[in-house]
């Protein structure tokens, strides 16, 4: 996993082995940070991260000058590199989370700019994730989700859907 632009552009995080996680593909992160790039001002966006994993798309966003990011996952794991990671590198404005990304979507209150969600494949909540941000109202005006989920499952019923991505076997489906 390494980061593709910004500050720490190239650094290689290197996460223990044993970790729960299936981290977004390089070519992947690259594709859809190049379709952000289009679209947001990084400097500018608060991030919440869900499902975490080991941090890579917090800490990509981080080295693009976004300056908070909330990063939620389970995994005490994942959670104690993360918050290594953050500290190691001086990145102030990612705030590691431990807990069940959608016990933490049914309580949150914050509002954001951006969410970005990579549950477990084989999660059977995936199709909820859109509902319960957007019956909470967890984004800004003019807000987006972005799930990335396998590519054999679509998403396009949901009413705030925009568009779907895919890179092989992964997808990302935009809603707003």
């Amino acid at each position: 996993m390494r980061i593709i632009s910004g500050k720490l552009r190239g650094l290689r995080l290197n996460p223990p082995p044993h970790l729960p996680v299936r981290p977004t593909k390089d070519n992947a992160k690259e594709a859809l940070f190049n379709i952000l790039n289009n679209q947001v001002d990084f400097e500018q966006i608060s991030v919440l991260d869900l499902f975490s994993g080991t941090g890579s798309i917090s800490v990509e966003f981080a080295s693009r000058g976004v300056t908070e990011i909330v990063s939620v996952d389970k995994d005490a794991g994942c959670y104690y590199y993360l918050k290594n990671v953050a500290k190691q590198y001086d990145l102030s404005g990612i705030y590691p989370v431990k807990a069940d990304a959608m016990k933490f979507l049914k309580a949150e209150t914050s509002q954001y700019d951006l969410i970005f969600a990579d549950p477990p494949y084989d999660l059977p909540l995936i199709p909820e994730i859109p509902r319960l941000v957007f019956d909470r109202g967890l984004l800004k005006a003019g807000g987006m989700l972005i799930v990335e989920h396998p590519t054999t499952k679509r998403m396009n019923t949901d009413p705030n859907f925009s568009e779907q991505r895919e890179y092989g076997y992964s997808s990302f489906s935009f809603f707003r």
